[in-house]
């Protein structure tokens, strides 16, 4: 059986996760990238394509082999994976949900329009004057971002209308033409959510209380696992409704929501699997081949009435990252080790020696920490230690 795995860099979830999973399952996988060079030594076959242009990837998968599956991981890629695997005439997602959840402005258009929940929320066009923002009555504090950014580039907390100008204009310097979402702060308890569906049944693998930096921006600094009994059941059912209202049900999906005073609001829905390592972890946490289940789904199995997943395991990641710019000069080696029954696993994510600016986003991440075990104390005890024990040193 052909798998065609669309991407554009190159990922932990790809490489570690779902291509030795396709291998497992005896696909015969064709990688398509915009850039085949990052890709080479992955295993699979690599086939240079301008996957964001959906007519080359239709033409490409055309002149080959038959596909019995077209999947993606890519947040930037969900739409033109859905409609290829609809042109095809194979299971997948509805191509109206996989741009709903990608366009941040029509994600708050939908759902506002379906009665799921209203947040407040305008959109600037490319090139659009700043001055028609100002105009309206913006909730101060409020949240800048671009309409279909990832992993909290450019997102960015502002005051007032005169920082809201500022901050437009840097975020267009740095992403031209780009359109961008201003849109009401949300407060709560940040958690996410991991879901894992057919198209006609859904199961809910646990999710994630999340840690942010302090404002004005948000990098995701801590997340500790909390499984699914545990998890904030009332304001999960509200998420769950609001994923209904999007179309959102197949295959592997990433959402963040807040919690206050009972009432859960969505940040952003990612129409795939959770990444920076997350998602392996929940793999060897839950017990279960998570990443076989995703691509079943893809060549149109259905899921299991039950995963079997465990609901005993605790987990926590720990993400050092930079703050401030400069050459990463010392910082500890991959690791993997085991403490009072906690296991830890430690990548590095920058190499040392490799200079690099500021970004304010998970592209600062010197190096990613796991930690798994049967124990919350345990665990936290040990991340400690290994974060006091660890130097991560950066030369301006």
């Amino acid at each position: 059986m052909r798998l065609y795995l669309l991407a554009l860099n190159p990922t932990d979830s790809v490489t570690e996760g779902f291509l030795p999973a396709a291998g497992r399952l005896g696909l015969d996988v064709t990688v398509l990238t915009h850039d085949a060079q990052p890709h080479r030594g992955c295993g699979a076959e690599v086939v240079e394509c301008d996957v964001r242009d959906l007519r080359e990837v239709i033409g490409e998968i055309s002149r080959r082999p038959a596909p019995d599956a077209v999947f993606s991981n890519s947040d930037h890629l969900q739409t033109q994976t859905a409609l290829a695997a609809e042109y095809f005439g194979l299971p997948g997602k509805d191509w109206r949900a996989a741009l709903r959840t990608k366009n941040k402005a029509q994600l708050r258009r939908h759902l506002a329009a379906c009665g799921a929940d209203t947040v407040w929320s305008a959109e600037l066009a490319p090139g659009e004057d700043t001055a028609r923002l100002l105009a309206l009555d913006v909730p101060y504090p409020c949240v800048v971002k671009p309409r279909e950014g990832v992993a909290s580039e450019d997102v960015v907390l502002v005051a007032d209308g005169t920082e809201l100008r500022l901050r437009c204009k840097e975020i267009r310097q740095r992403r031209e033409g780009a359109p961008l979402v201003v849109e009401e702060f949300l407060q709560g308890e940040l958690h996410t959510l991991e879901t894992l569906g057919d198209g006609s049944w859904r199961h809910m693998l646990g999710g994630f209380r999340t840690e942010l930096s302090p404002p004005p921006y948000f990098i995701e600094e801590r997340l500790t696992f909390v499984p699914e009994p545990e998890l904030p059941h009332p304001a999960v059912g509200q998420v769950l409704r609001q994923l209904d209202a999007l179309g959102v049900g197949f295959g592997a999906c990433h959402t963040e929501f807040v919690v206050h005073d009972g009432r859960a609001r969505i940040i952003e829905v990612n129409y795939r699997a959770i990444g920076d390592h997350c998602d392996l972890l929940l793999a060897r946490l839950l017990g279960i081949p998570l990443f076989e289940h995703v691509l079943r789904t893809h060549l149109g199995e259905p899921l299991p009435a039950e995963l079997g997943a465990r609901t005993d395991g605790r987990a926590r990641l720990e993400y050092p990252y930079a703050d401030r710019a400069g050459t990463l000069t010392s910082a500890p080696q991959r690791r993997d080790l085991t403490v009072d029954g906690v296991e830890l696993t430690y990548r590095p994510l920058r190499p040392v020696g490799e200079r690099h600016e500021l970004h304010h986003t998970n592209r600062d991440y010197l190096g990613v920490l796991r930690a798994t075990g049967r124990d919350q104390d345990a665990i936290d005890r040990a991340v400690e230690g290994f974060l006091a024990a660890e130097r991560w040193e950066i030369t301006p």
